[in-house]
């Protein structure tokens, strides 16, 4: 992202409330995983997307912030024979996730039956939930629901994962610039420490910090 879009970013997201959305969900996120007895994130996509960049940017950020328990654990759907170890935990994972895990699941898109039940059973056995979704936003400005950066719209079985969640930010049904832009400042305000900095100026931060790729050599 360079310096021009940056700009542009900072004057179409100050006084929308998306700053605010995503800093409280990005702060669910950070106190979960930092919490007493916290065991590790767990971060899932849907069959047809792998939160790549949301993985690479929580890794930085663990670094950066020193919160070495933001750095996630990639749950994918169908990991290749030959991917690396890191690489290569299937749904069960979730199955296995109990109480002191975070699972974040990025869906774009219906997530899925099988991804739901996983999801369903890592819940039932005291996982924390937080959702990134397709949902529609109410409107082009602020958000439109406490869970998120909309919350009218439906997409497939997202109405199941809004029950499963126990926080959730909605922000588009497709998995294009805003989704992603979404991600990038979910991951960047999870890594800031509170403080009295005002809008504008934790904006500035989070939207600068994209102009640095994120080190993706694990992923």
């Amino acid at each position: 992202m360079d310096a021009v879009r940056v700009s542009a970013l900072r004057e179409r997201l100050a006084g929308t409330g998306w700053l605010e959305a995503i800093g409280g969900f990005a702060g669910s996120l950070r106190r979960s995983v930092e919490r007493r007895g916290a065991s590790g994130l767990l971060l899932v996509g849907t069959e047809g997307y792998e939160p790549w960049h949301l993985a690479a940017h929580l890794d930085d950020e663990a670094a950066w912030s020193d919160v070495p328990r933001l750095a996630p654990t990639l749950v994918r759907h169908r990991p290749p024979a030959d991917a690396p170890a890191h690489l290569t935990h299937d749904l069960r994972r979730l199955t296995e996730a109990g109480r002191g895990a975070t699972v974040l699941v990025v869906a774009p898109e219906a997530a899925g039956a099988p991804l739901l039940e996983r999801v369903h059973d890592a819940r039932r056995h005291g996982a924390t939930v937080l959702a990134l979704d397709g949902g529609a936003p109410a409107s082009a400005g602020g958000p439109g629901d406490p869970g998120g950066l909309g919350g009218s719209g439906d997409i497939g079985d997202l109405g199941d994962l809004r029950e499963l969640a126990h926080e959730r930010l909605a922000v588009g049904t497709t998995a294009g610039e805003p989704f992603d832009l979404a991600q990038h400042l979910v991951s960047a305000a999870a890594g800031q420490r509170a403080g009295r900095r005002s809008v504008r100026d934790r904006l500035a931060e989070l939207a600068g910090r994209l102009t640095s790729p994120p080190a993706i050599s694990r992923w």
